[in-house]
């Protein structure tokens, strides 16, 4: 138990106070700057640092049917899911649209420099 008994922080830091005092000044600055570029080092690393996001794949799941379905049955369900299917359709030439324009917008700047 006297092993724990020398480990206090004030020990420690009284210690420390002890060595540094019978250092020379130019000794204390030496430390302060090797002290400085190791934290200079160790901050860029970190800034530095990248990680990429784990990969969520997008899972799309589909329906399934029965196999012993009618005509009738196929069109009726076509009939309520054309709404949807148009809408996305509309939304993805919107979206071609504005790729479209942004690039025609691009060109034209382009074409007026001369390049």
């Amino acid at each position: 138990m006297q092993f724990f008994s020398r480990m206090s922080p004030l020990r420690a830091f009284r210690d420390l106070r002890f060595f540094l005092n019978q250092r020379q000044p130019y000794e204390l600055w030496f430390l302060v700057l090797a002290v400085t570029i190791t934290s200079v080092l160790i901050w860029a690393f970190a800034h530095d640092s990248y990680f990429e996001k784990e990969y969520k794949p997008n899972i799309i799941y589909v329906q399934q049917y029965r196999l012993d379905r009618t005509d009738a049955q196929i069109i009726a369900q076509q009939k309520i899911d054309q709404p949807a299917i148009d809408a996305a359709k509309a939304k993805q030439a919107a979206r071609e649209e504005k790729m479209r324009q942004s690039f025609k917008k691009v060109d034209d700047a382009m074409n007026r420099l001369g390049i």
